[in-house]
């Protein structure tokens, strides 16, 4: 079950919410998000009924929600999710575009890069500062210069940055850089110590599904984040690896219907729509 707080409940009212859920036998999870606390009760919730929490001071809403994920779940979330970077809204009906190069290599490059990225009309910038590589002997980002050399090019345009943070350790230059989405690759999807840190930031997360990740995967991993107080998450398909050996990446456009919107014959899918980004 989760019980959504009322954006101005206090720490008193939350705790009356705890209390009454332990006395049932139940642990306790609390989310704390820039708007408001979500407390989730963990054990067999059929102990408990919303009539038991609806009533209380400083509850908004309360629910039973079956699913592995319960903080991305669509069932407690009456609209889709908006998702402010700046000035640009991502989620919803407007259709944003991410542009720029995969890595950032040199000062000329990014100019030129960011000079197109604004002349075709995209809101955001990205570019790889740190590169993940197949080869440890390949080309691996040209790490904080590189992040300088994004954000340099990007500010000539007033256009966000999105870049991939591969370290936890390199948390708090992102921070310190002001880097306004961070970007979560897809081979760390799953890593769960990197999801939690970035889950305890107020900054917009970018999570791209792995490689060969399902559905239910990639919203757990999502859970993650979400569960750390972070609700800006934007859910990023970027291919997945199939049979066909003929080009890298197969795109599963399927993802964004089952994964954003939930569909009527695969319950495991009904998830929030975080707003989507594709992936080339």
């Amino acid at each position: 079950m989760i019980i959504v707080m009322q954006p101005d409940a206090g720490e008193a009212e939350i705790a009356v919410v705890e209390k009454r859920i332990q006395a049932q036998g139940l642990g306790v999870h609390i989310s704390r998000g820039t708007e408001r606390t979500l407390i989730g009760a963990i054990g067999d919730e059929r102990q408990l009924d919303p009539e038991m929490f609806d009533s209380l001071p400083g509850v908004e809403r309360s629910m039973h929600i079956v699913k592995p994920y319960k903080l991305v779940a669509r069932e407690w979330h009456r609209t889709s999710t908006i998702v402010q970077v700046r000035d640009v809204p991502l989620g919803g009906a407007d259709v944003q575009i991410i542009a720029g190069p995969c890595s950032v290599e040199t000062e000329a490059q990014m100019s030129l890069a960011a000079d197109a990225v604004a002349a075709g009309g995209a809101r955001l910038m990205r570019g790889g500062a740190f590169k993940p590589r197949t080869s440890p002997y390949a080309f691996q980002g040209k790490g904080v210069d590189g992040l300088k050399l994004l954000q340099d090019a990007a500010a000539r345009h007033n256009l966000p940055i999105v870049t991939e943070l591969m370290d936890v350790r390199m948390l708090d230059t992102f921070l310190t850089a002001a880097v306004d989405v961070i970007q979560i690759g897809t081979r760390n999807m799953q890593n769960f110590d990197l999801l939690k840190e970035v889950g305890r930031v107020d900054v917009p997360i970018v999570l791209k599904r792995g490689m060969s990740a399902t559905i239910n995967e990639w919203l757990m991993a999502a859970e993650y984040i979400a569960a750390g107080g972070n609700h800006k998450i934007i859910l990023c398909e970027r291919g997945i690896r199939t049979f066909e050996s003929g080009y890298r990446n197969v795109l599963d456009v399927t993802a964004i219907a089952v994964g954003g919107m939930g569909h009527p014959e695969r319950p495991e899918g009904e998830a929030r729509n975080h707003g989507a980004a594709f992936h080339h």
